[in-house]
């Protein structure tokens, strides 16, 4: 599928950039690894199979809840408005907005992994001949310039699905609203789904699925470090671990030495005694009060809940203040 004949404006890290970020993750005493950099091209389509899991019940979930209440969220977004997805992945969410929104400006797909931004956004135009789409190549976990749109919106309005959110710790979810706050601007909006709080064992299943997809999407990002950045990773030598930190709240995702052994990286050699872990994501999960205070800090007042009968998930809208 040839990519979208649309403006673009790409924008990549530096790879000096990328190799920091990673020598300095791999170099403290809990090794870390930013969960950005699962999504290559082939983490990108791990992900999109995770979503169709059984155990996985945050996609549908979201899905149930947004094909239930889109007319209440698309009346909140309004006429005219330019949607900002970051993460946008395959956006098949998005077309479920897009199928409602009354006579939307245009819509800026943000996304890290190039070639899924692209055949995604690809696709959008050719479903939605008279939509401006606008591919954005960049990790939004930093400030991102929006290109400019043929028309001018009435509003900006944001967009951030699934639990996404919950990768970033509280600190990181502030900042991240600040900005989002600052990129759409006094009565913009943010529509974003929130996991919430549930029984363990839900989660458990959630992340330790029965066919090994969340642990090849795991090991996956190792392999994404050998082809972008010349490590030497084996990847047999790691095994996926996923556990619910009640303490914190969260999910760790992490990966765990089989054996003592030695990666080297730009030169540098980084050793792992058997048993040693990298921690690959959390997955913060909130109470609607707790996500509430984080929404205050980053500058935004909750407008609207919508939830599942099983109280699993939330989507929210937030209006910047």
């Amino acid at each position: 599928m040839r990519p979208a004949e649309t403006p673009v404006k790409l924008y990549e890290l530096p790879s000096d950039s990328v190799l920091q970020d990673v020598l300095r993750g791999l170099q403290q005493p809990q090794k870390e690894l930013p969960a950005r950099w699962f999504y290559d091209e082939v983490g990108s389509r791990l992900f999109e199979q995770i979503c169709e899991l059984d155990e996985y019940y945050l996609t549908r979930t979201e899905m149930a809840i947004m094909q239930a209440r889109v007319a209440e969220m698309v009346a909140l977004l309004g006429r005219g408005c330019l949607l900002i997805e970051y993460g946008s992945g395959s956006s098949k969410k998005t077309r479920l907005l897009l199928d409602h929104l009354p006579e939307p400006v245009a819509y800026v797909a943000i996304d890290i992994s190039r070639e899924h931004l692209l055949q995604a956004t690809a696709a959008l135009s050719a479903a939605y001949p008279g939509l401006e789409v606008l591919p954005l190549w960049a990790d939004y976990t930093h400030s991102v310039t929006l290109p400019p749109t043929k028309r001018p919106p009435t509003r900006r309005v944001a967009y951030f699905p699934g639990s996404t959110v919950g990768n970033f710790y509280p600190p990181e979810v502030v900042a991240f609203l600040q900005r989002v706050a600052a990129q759409v601007g006094p009565g913009g909006g943010l529509l974003i789904g929130v996991d919430l709080k549930k029984d363990p064992a839900i989660l458990r299943r959630a992340y330790n699925d029965r066919a090994g997809v969340t642990a090849a999407f795991n090991l996956n990002m190792l392999a994404h470090l050998n082809r972008a950045l010349g490590a030497n990773f084996q990847l047999e030598q790691f095994e996926h671990r996923a556990l619910y930190n009640q303490e914190h709240g969260r999910i760790e995702m992490r990966l765990v030495a089989r054996a003592g052994q030695t990666v080297h990286l730009d030169g540098r050699a980084i050793p792992f005694h058997a048993g040693e872990e990298i921690l690959t994501e959390v997955s913060y999960k909130y109470s609607l009060a707790d996500f509430a205070e984080l929404a205050a800090e980053g500058g935004f007042q909750v407008g609207q809940v919508w939830t599942d009968e099983e109280q699993l998930f939330s989507v929210q809208y937030l209006e910047a203040i």
